[in-house]
């Protein structure tokens, strides 16, 4: 079983900039990979970004230059920090893990970017 606990969402303005994080209740190496989705009101949820074990990070042309993934093995976390940030952003944002072919859920944490 594993916990997982976003935290630092929040109301930004346009052009501003946010770091989720992503607390782990287990080591980050034990897991296949570590990602940052959202979702917004009937949409489905979509990737934002990845990064594999051997950290290889992936993003979405969306987010492509304006986020970046970061890990602290010892804090047993995940970042995203989010920069020029647009109204388009605004989500849910979840963090999800793979661990052993299983996926875990956080519970999410809101981003509202509006003027």
């Amino acid at each position: 079983q594993v916990q997982l606990v976003e935290s630092g969402g929040g109301l930004v303005q346009p052009g501003g900039s946010l770091r989720l994080s992503c607390a782990a209740s287990g080591s980050i190496f034990s897991f296949n990979a570590m990602a940052w989705y959202r979702q917004t009101p009937g949409k489905q949820r979509e990737l934002v970004a990845s990064v594999t074990r051997a950290g290889s990070s992936n993003y979405a042309d969306s987010v492509k230059g304006r986020f970046t993934l970061s890990r602290d093995v010892a804090k047993r976390t995940m970042y995203v920090q989010m920069n020029s940030l647009k109204p388009e952003d605004t989500a849910v944002y979840y963090c999800t893990v793979d661990l052993a072919g299983r996926s875990y859920w956080g519970q999410g944490t809101q981003v509202t970017v509006s003027s």
